[in-house]
């Protein structure tokens, strides 16, 4: 008899880790999430406490969960590379492209709200004088970004004329500006001064009135056949979004206000790219999924 039950229950294992049926009721869900690259690593603060705030919304409805890091911090394709194949990592977050969701399943509800598109330019110092005067792409087709060497931004520089050099790393790319082995890094409006604050023993700042855009969105992602989980979080936020507190947690996030203040986007050069990678199905056409930064935040 006890061999049965023993049967019963690798077969129940299996077909929950294959995403066939949830996690039994009044069971605990572990979900695991990228690690961060390092100690003063803190991009990613937002996005976990969205993700609890999605699964905090199912509880109900799904059961009881626990957030874990993974073991080691991965590089983006690496992690997606994991996702897709069932190993160590439940979900991910990503900017969207067409290759990024033929890998894994997205959710497609913008943590950001659009503004990852919104680049604002860390440059030397001594360059600040240079970039105060671009009034378009041509004098930036002159100089050289710095990008990490799988992001989709890569693709979408270079489709619009940009040079492109690639790092290896996320920290080596700061060093790399420091040194002159590029003249200008792109990063997410709520990601650079935070970035800059983080490293005030080098001549770097953010490149005067001046604002890249293109249209893209970053997604949780899941595995392919992980059904449950992408029901789960889409549920959350959803429900989030609907009750206000998506919004909530998006305007009063220290990071966010902070940046927010600080980039004075409204009385900036906008210069827009196009992005080919951006996937036919992006819910360009829910507004509420989406925030300009031109605008002044309204909080809810």
């Amino acid at each position: 008899m006890r061999q049965w039950w023993f049967c019963g229950d690798l077969i129940l294992a299996g077909l929950i880790l294959a995403g066939l049926i949830g996690t039994p009721a009044g069971a605990e869900e572990v979900i695991q999430y990228p690690a961060p690259v390092n100690e003063r690593d803190q991009r990613d603060l937002y996005i976990i406490e969205l993700l609890r705030l999605a699964l905090d919304k199912t509880v109900d409805s799904h059961g009881p969960y626990r957030l874990e890091p993974a073991s080691e911090a991965l590089t983006q394709s690496r992690a997606l590379a994991e996702l897709s194949r069932g190993r160590e990592l439940d979900v991910v977050w990503s900017m969207t492209s067409i290759e990024r969701e033929q890998l894994a399943r997205p959710i497609r509800i913008p943590l950001l709200k659009g503004l990852l598109g919104y680049r604002l330019l860390i440059i030397r110092d001594e360059d600040a004088p240079w970039f105060a005067s671009v009034d378009s792409l041509d004098p930036l087709r002159e100089v050289r970004a710095g990008q990490g060497h799988d992001w989709p931004d890569v693709d979408i520089l270079n489709a619009n004329g940009l040079s492109v050099v690639r790092a290896s790393s996320y920290d080596s790319l700061f060093l790399m500006l420091d040194q002159g082995r590029f003249d200008y890094l792109p990063r997410g409006l709520t990601e650079a001064w935070a970035e800059l604050d983080q490293r005030p023993e080098m001549a770097i700042t953010v490149a005067p009135g001046l604002l890249l855009y293109y249209p893209t969105a970053a997604y949780f992602f899941v595995a392919p056949d992980n059904a449950p989980l992408a029901e789960r979080l889409t549920q959350g936020l959803e429900t989030a979004i609907a009750d206000g507190s998506f919004d909530r947690l998006f305007f009063n996030h220290p990071q966010h206000k902070e940046a927010l203040a600080r980039t004075r986007a409204s009385v900036r050069r906008v210069l827009t790219l196009d992005n080919p990678v951006l996937p036919a199905a992006t819910p360009l056409n829910r507004p509420a999924l989406w925030y300009r930064p031109d605008l002044l935040p309204r909080e809810p």
